[in-house]
């Protein structure tokens, strides 16, 4: 049996024989200290992920408890409550204007509120109560006045709530002839008992510490809707606007503001239906899409504004509700077969 011997190696070959075998070895090691990290990293963020999530449910329960929220927009503190909104002025606001998707009762304690209503304006000031219906037309500014700020009550009434109303309500006492009044705003008498006590009786809950309860708020919610339906029968009209007979007419709606950027989710809103309503009745009325009807609109009322002259185009684009004046003139030239501008000038030669 031959033996063989073993020749020791040199230094040099021993680290080129072993430095790949540790290279490898290392490698190997990072790898796995890399996966072992990383599977680490990710358990660590899923336990945080939960502990926020938990934190996040913790909270949404706790507001539900208390159905409060507060906000701070353009200077005015908002707490909110459920559908009651209690509305101050703080520190460096001047105004906020905003558009009106609820039908709300708001009474007044101090500064202003300036109503804008298809360009009629009326100013609300101290013990001034009013019903203002959801319009798309509607504008709100609220701000200081005479030295005071502004604070006041907003109580909304929400689709659900008033469905829920109208509901247990007797059909029977119901008055028939009532009729939707074309203004959205109502302006009721400030001195009445029944809407001084509505609304002082929930000042306590300007201070952010004092929570009603939501028993309390829907006692409130129908302590509003009292004080609208003994006001006026018309006023049956407008706050059960999703009901027969005063359903809101769509197209009519629409023909009072196609030139608004509005959404058909809005449009369903503001003509008191569900998403689902709104589609089924404007198929009633309409072969056309809302967006289709819209755009139709729009052009026959650009037409008509070209034919009596002394306009531009782009005026004329963005006043009847187009965004874009290229997409406004390839859906002219698309419809009437001539682009906006020859045909104004067509019609500046016929005069």
């Amino acid at each position: 049996m031959q033996k063989i011997s073993a020749t020791p190696l040199s230094p040099n070959r021993y680290q080129q024989l072993i430095t790949p075998q540790l290279n490898s070895i290392n490698q190997i090691d990072t790898e796995k200290f890399l996966i072992i990290a990383k599977d680490n990293a990710k358990s660590k963020a899923e336990e945080i992920s939960k502990l926020i999530s938990a934190e996040k449910s913790y909270l949404c329960t706790k507001n539900q408890i208390y159905n409060q929220t507060e906000e701070m927009t353009d200077g005015i503190k908002t707490l909110h409550y459920s559908d009651l909104f209690l509305a101050m002025y703080f520190e460096g606001g001047r105004s906020c204007t905003h558009r009106n998707h609820s039908h709300v009762l708001v009474y007044m304690y101090s500064g202003e509120m300036v109503i804008d209503e298809r360009g009629k304006i009326t100013r609300l000031h101290k013990g001034d109560c009013a019903f203002i219906r959801k319009d798309f037309s509607v504008q709100m500014t609220k701000q200081a006045w005479n030295g005071e700020q502004f604070k006041a009550i907003f109580l909304m009434f929400t689709p659900k709530f008033l469905r829920d109303f109208y509901s247990r309500l007797n059909r029977d006492i119901l008055p028939k002839d009532a009729k939707r009044d074309k203004i959205s705003l109502y302006k009721l008498p400030s001195n009445r008992p029944d809407i001084v006590s509505l609304f002082e009786s929930m000042t306590p809950y300007f201070d952010s510490s004092i929570h009603p309860t939501e028993e309390l708020l829907q006692l409130k919610r129908m302590e509003g809707i009292y004080v609208l339906l003994n006001t006026s029968k018309n006023l049956y009209a407008s706050v059960f606007d999703f009901a027969d007979p005063w359903k809101i007419d769509i197209l009519d709606f629409l023909e009072h503001n196609y030139m608004n950027d509005i959404c058909m989710e809005e449009m369903a809103n503001y003509t008191g239906r569900s998403l689902s309503t709104f589609k089924r009745d404007f198929r009633k009325c309409s072969t056309l899409s809302p967006r289709e009807w819209l755009i139709q609109r729009r052009l026959e009322a650009a037409r008509e504004l070209i034919r009596k002259g002394g306009r531009k185009v782009s005026e004329i684009c963005f006043e009847v509700g187009f965004k874009n004046l290229s997409h406004f003139s390839k859906a002219y030239k698309a419809t009437y077969g001539i682009p906006p501008t020859e045909d104004i000038q067509q019609e500046v030669s016929l005069t």
